[in-house]
């Protein structure tokens, strides 16, 4: 299976007509990347992913040489801008934040929206159980339907249910992805991350978001005081995540495009 997937990518790059374009702008994806740079065609980066070449705090954190090697190979471009949770070099911008996110009403029902694919239904509940005074509602890849109690909710994903359900919580607890935290954050809500142990980039952004500030746990079953202490008294990480989509798109048109 890997081999025939490895054959595939290679005959996708070798087929993508790169030099049919005026600029190219890869989000982190690998055949427009290598298409470019194997017939020496420039490529614009643009990722959150591309943070690693543009800033030397990620550089520095918790991450082993072939996760970098990796995340710096992946998808090579000629220029790099890049999204971070805290942007501080000329070419890192904030996170781009949903419209739906941005125009979400925020309110404090009290409950705790919990997203975290990489955990089994019966483990999260099986941890969350140990907090009978805290109400969380769960969304689950694995469920159809929605199934409960007054403790803990299990949802089936759904994007406006999501957004609806961080708006009005009281704090998030998710993995260490780029779009949930980024958009925790924007909403004002505090946030508890736990990164998938074999997810580098992951691993980056935990390491960034704990600089911050953020409450990060590396695993779910070792992390019960942890978590009953975020419950308690978990803070908000102050951030201030500005539109700047426009500002971006007209910034590489005018530095890269070819006319």
């Amino acid at each position: 299976m890997a081999r025939s997937n490895i054959k595939r990518l290679l005959k996708d790059i070798k087929n993508f007509q790169a030099e049919n374009y005026n600029l190219i702008i890869s989000d982190f994806e690998p055949v427009s990347s290598w298409a470019c740079y194997l017939k020496n065609i420039p490529c614009v980066a643009l990722s959150n992913q591309a943070v690693i070449d543009l800033d030397q705090r990620v550089r520095n954190g918790k991450m082993n040489w072939l996760g970098r090697l990796i995340l710096m190979r992946y998808a090579p471009g000629t220029s790099k801008y890049g999204f971070h949770f805290d942007p501080a070099s000329e070419n890192t911008y904030p996170p781009l934040i949903r419209p739906t996110v941005r125009a979400a009403t925020t309110t404090d029902n009290g409950h705790i929206t919990v997203y975290l694919p990489a955990y089994e239904d019966k483990k999260i509940i099986k941890h969350l159980s140990n907090f009978p005074e805290t109400k969380f509602e769960v969304f689950s890849k694995h469920r159809s339907s929605e199934k409960g109690n007054d403790h803990i909710t299990l949802l089936p994903l759904n994007n406006e249910k999501f957004i609806a359900s961080m708006a009005t919580s009281h704090g998030i607890i998710c993995g260490a992805g780029f779009e949930t935290p980024s958009e925790a954050l924007f909403m004002g809500k505090k946030l508890l991350v736990i990164p998938m142990s074999d997810q580098y980039e992951q691993q980056i952004n935990a390491s960034v978001l704990e600089k911050m500030g953020v409450t990060v746990l590396q695993k779910l079953k070792t992390g019960r005081a942890d978590i009953a202490s975020w419950i308690i008294n978990g803070k908000v990480v102050e951030v201030d995540y500005p539109d700047r989509t426009q500002e971006i798109v007209d910034r590489i048109v005018a530095c890269h495009a070819v006319r």
